[in-house]
């Protein structure tokens, strides 16, 4: 087999398994066979358009099992699915779906009035395909997405051109640092990454075959709850895990994040993992469990994720103390690097904040590559070598910086700062494109806002750089309260200063009522960055 492809694996996986739990939401739920013919009738709507090999789909959904639908038909009929962040503005949706050369957007309904008005700008587009929430009648514009998931044609759906390893995967970033960029994956080097991290995997060297054989040995796989959005890698890639290994993926009903209706879903379907990110989510979590003791049944879960911001050694230890059984998985990664290291938590303890094992091929190296010495104090980029991103879409200046060649061997270093422990482990400092340069010295935010949250009065926390005339830039934190708590500027500053070297701590405490978290638990540095300058200059001025 030429490279593992993710479309016929779940194809495998649903010849053997037809009648297993594949995905489900609320009331909502679908078998294997049903998952894989109801992505045959997209696939077939998708090549009834005349499209070209690798052409690519847009989905625009909260997380639905026609999420994952959508993306399987698309990669059935040799596409590409792009994922599109649902609160993007209409200048961010004309960019995406134009720089992306989607000839196909997926879409809930509650979002027809925004297609109305970015659709002429998109002119690539030739089928919209509408998923029905109940907030109004299809448009004349569009087809219903149920009319194709739901009619698949009597045979499986092959493309022309066929399919293979090479087929891409499309995961764009965040814009807060710059206009997104799409990361392509392939797909085989994302099954083998992500079989590689499996409890049971197939064989590297394997082929279909063996996928049949094992998932019928085994049986179905485990059932996980993807709290965060299927939009993002953390979701994305972690539900892509769940169906390789033949489990069903389980969406919330709601669509923000309610760490209550979280634990009503993972006791009524008896669910082995969640997914979150960070303490965001996990904080709430705690707070729900802390006000309602053994409320929950959650003897079936397993283990919980997180992958892409902060999550607290004192936030993982108010979960196991509700539930010292499960696994607590902190991952450092990105959409352009997955696999750079892992921090796992249980009942017999928890790693420090930010404190990471690397990966098998992940390094820390200095500006000039050379590596972190461990121990030496010294600041580097972590980066992964191996199984990395072709490089973004249409974009080779930013994928030369992404993924520069050294010594003749190719990295993917998003960005992240870290140092070498003594013991060889890493602790994350933070990105670069945020650093604060105060006084000559670099501060990176993300180490000062877990210190910052150490004060009992504050629920969430950002950092950035103020322009100041002494220091260039001033560390100014900018924070969200607890519920009934009031600002005590000075306590947080000393809090910081237990934890960091003094140049590292605040000179000013700003609230805010809320940091305003994207659903992946990121933030908006650059429109933070301006409401504490402007906050800071009234007080001055």
């Amino acid at each position: 087999m030429p490279g593992w492809n993710i479309a016929e694996v779940w194809e495998a996986v649903a010849d053997v398994q037809p009648d297993a739990p594949a995905q489900a939401q609320g009331d909502r739920h679908s078998t294997w066979a049903q998952f894989d013919r109801r992505a045959d009738g997209v696939a077939a709507a998708l090549l009834e358009l005349g499209v070209e090999r690798q052409d690519k789909v847009a989905q625009y959904l909260y997380n639905c099992p026609e999420y994952l639908e959508s993306l399987y038909g698309a990669w059935k009929a040799g596409l590409v699915p792009v994922n599109t962040n649902y609160r993007y503005t209409d200048d961010e949706l004309a960019y995406l779906w134009e720089n992306a050369d989607a000839v196909a957007v997926v879409f809930h309904g509650s979002f027809v009035e925004t297609v109305e008005r970015v659709r002429e700008r998109a002119p690539r587009v030739r089928l919209w395909l509408w998923v029905d929430d109940g907030s109004g009648p299809c448009p004349d514009w569009a087809r219903p997405y149920e009319e194709v998931a739901g009619t698949p044609p009597a045979e499986r759906v092959v493309p022309p051109w066929g399919r293979d390893g090479d087929d891409l995967y499309m995961l764009y970033t965040g814009g807060t640092t710059g206009m997104p960029k799409g990361t392509m994956w392939r797909q085989d080097d994302v099954f083998s990454i992500l079989n590689d991290a499996a409890p049971a995997p197939y064989p590297a060297d394997g082929g279909l075959d063996d996928v049949r054989r094992i998932r019928t040995e085994q049986g179905a796989g485990y059932g996980v709850v993807p709290a965060c959005p299927l939009m993002h890698g953390t979701g994305a890639l972690v539900s892509f895990g769940v169906l390789i290994g033949g489990g069903a993926v389980i969406c919330l009903p709601s669509r923000h994040f309610d760490p209550e209706e979280l634990f009503d879903t993972i006791e009524r379907e008896k669910a082995n993992a969640t997914v979150i990110v960070g303490d965001a989510f996990a904080k709430p979590m705690v707070r729900v469990l802390d006000a309602n003791p053994g409320r929950w049944d959650l003897s079936s879960l397993l283990l919980v994720y997180s992958s892409g911001v902060m999550w607290s050694e004192p936030v993982k230890q108010g979960l196991l103390k509700h539930h010292p059984g499960m696994l607590l998985v902190d991952a450092l990664g990105s959409s352009e690097a997955i696999g750079m290291g892992t921090s796992l938590s249980g009942g017999s303890g928890t790693t420090k904040t930010a404190k990471f094992r690397i990966g098998e091929n992940a390094v820390v190296l200095t500006e000039d590559g050379k590596q972190v010495e461990p121990g030496s104090g010294e600041v580097g980029r972590i980066g992964i070598r191996g199984r990395v991103p072709v490089g973004y879409y249409k974009d080779p200046e930013k994928s030369a910086k992404t993924f520069p060649a050294i010594d003749g061997v190719r990295y993917s270093m998003p960005g992240d700062y870290a140092t070498v422990e003594a013991d060889g482990t890493v602790t994350l400092l933070g990105r670069g494109s945020v650093v604060i340069n105060t006084g000559g010295e670099k501060v990176f935010p993300e180490e000062v806002e877990e210190a910052v949250k150490c004060h009992p009065s504050v629920r969430d926390s950002v950092v950035v750089g103020v322009p100041d005339d002494r220091f260039g830039e001033a560390v100014t934190a900018v924070v969200e309260l607890e519920p009934g708590a009031t600002l005590d500027e000075d306590g947080v500053i000393a809090t910081v200063k237990e934890h960091l070297a003094a140049f590292k701590a605040p000179k000013r405490v700003l609230t805010i009522g809320s940091i305003g978290r994207a659903p992946n638990a990121k933030v908006d540095y650059k429109r933070l960055k301006a409401y504490a300058t402007e906050q800071v200059a009234a007080a001055t001025g």
